[in-house]
């Protein structure tokens, strides 16, 4: 007679080890740390080496950076008071007051328009719908808003961002990189940064290139900031949205839940598939002077952002399962490591969550809304962290709504 399996105390009697993490595998096949690096999967560990202020940037896109000219550098790899003065420059953009009163109209007319082109009945690319909110959120806290048109700003910025995967190795390959690069940031510039500039002269607004205007930087420490937002705010977001409404299609429970419960609950289910699921895998840091039991001076530390998340030290029993009370449960907050921690914790952690919360929302409540297609998760090397592309959604006008 077989012996029943082991149940897990919190799993509502399912097997232990389920694992509701659909990117692990691609990602614990593909991650890379920093070569010499000192990995830390311990949630305690990695949350004092991130808040040290022993500690400074490191990894492929710090260690590149050439911190003489720092009005030519975006704040996001500073360290230190120049750090802190430019993030609290620009920190009421992020303030939960500005995103409820400012960004969430913005949030509701993208949906507006992508609510009318899905009710066409026509297969829509996810990753393309997700990028158009993550685009006009993130362009309204940049300023770049005197554009042809967002969904031309969109395709500007994806085509920068998204140039890591069109990147052959060899030196051929790295010279007709950099060419594609210089066109692609050369158009961004012409089209949708220069005319963002002259109209902030004339008139500043609270966004983040009136207050570079206002700081005089160079053309280059522009570019470099909206680009560094870009892929912070738009390329990380695009993914999330994905990735959580994967989840929910996949479960027709959690997705009633999501439906039927309020904010806090719909960002409860949010923040712990972001918990199972971060878009960024590894935060890398160098430290510059010792901390006994935690680092020795010089030594390079990868944070693992997935091992600290399904640390059970932090997350109790059945690590490796989707449970939206969990945070609630063990009293910590719901998306773990996956935005970051101490000075450079993302700033736009609280946007983000409120895009993805009022995209899918609005997405689901559709009538007949389904997917269409799964996407495919493929390995950004350069970033080191997964994207997905392919998954299509439709919806049916003809169908009851599931939830009015």
């Amino acid at each position: 007679m077989n012996a029943e399996p082991a149940k897990c105390p919190y799993g509502h009697g399912q097997k232990l080890g389920r694992d509701d993490r659909k990117s692990a595998r691609l990602a614990e096949a593909n991650i890379t740390p920093q070569p010499g690096s000192r990995v830390v999967g311990d949630f305690a560990i990695g949350r004092e080496v991130l808040r040290s202020a022993k500690v400074r940037q490191a990894g492929a896109h710090a260690d590149d950076t050439d911190l003489s000219r720092p009005d030519e550098v975006s704040f996001f790899f500073l360290d230190g008071d120049l750090h802190r003065k430019r993030r609290a420059a620009v920190a009421g953009l992020f303030a939960p007051k500005t995103i409820v009163t400012r960004h969430h109209a913005v949030m509701h007319r993208t949906m507006d328009e992508l609510v009318a082109r899905l009710q066409e009945g026509k297969p829509l690319p996810l990753d393309e719908l997700s990028f158009q909110m993550a685009v006009d959120v993130t362009a309204e806290i940049v300023g770049l808003t005197d554009s042809d048109s967002n969904r031309n700003l969109a395709r500007r910025i994806k085509s920068v961002l998204d140039s890591s995967l069109d990147r052959k190795p060899g030196r051929i390959g790295n010279m007709i990189f950099a060419a594609k690069m210089l066109l692609r940031v050369g158009r961004f510039y012409r089209k949708d940064l220069v005319p963002a500039i002259a109209a902030r002269r004339k008139e500043p607004r609270d966004d983040v290139i009136s207050f570079m205007v206002g700081e005089n930087y160079s053309r280059k420490g522009m570019i470099m900031e909206c680009l560094s937002y870009g892929g912070a705010g738009m390329m990380t977001t695009r993914e999330f949205i994905v990735m959580a409404a994967w989840h929910l299609f996949d479960n027709p429970d959690l997705r009633t839940r999501y439906l039927t419960g309020g904010e806090a609950d719909q960002s409860a289910i949010l923040e712990e598939i972001l918990r199972l699921e971060p878009v960024a895998s590894m935060l890398h840091r160098r430290a510059v002077e010792p901390q006994p039991g935690v680092m020795e001076e010089g030594e390079v530390l990868c944070v693992s952002i997935r091992e600290a998340n399904v640390d059970e030290a932090i997350t109790g029993p059945c690590p490796f399962e989707l449970d939206p009370d969990r945070a609630k449960r063990m009293k910590v907050a719901g998306p773990y490591m996956s935005f970051g921690d101490g000075p450079h914790r993302c700033p736009g952690a609280q946007v983000a969550l409120h895009e993805t919360r009022i995209f899918l929302d609005r997405m689901l409540r559709l009538p007949g809304i389904r997917l269409v297609s799964e996407p495919k998760i493929i390995w950004n090397s350069m970033i080191q962290g997964y994207e997905l592309r392919g998954a299509l959604v439709a919806c049916d006008p003809a169908c009851p709504s599931w939830y009015a």
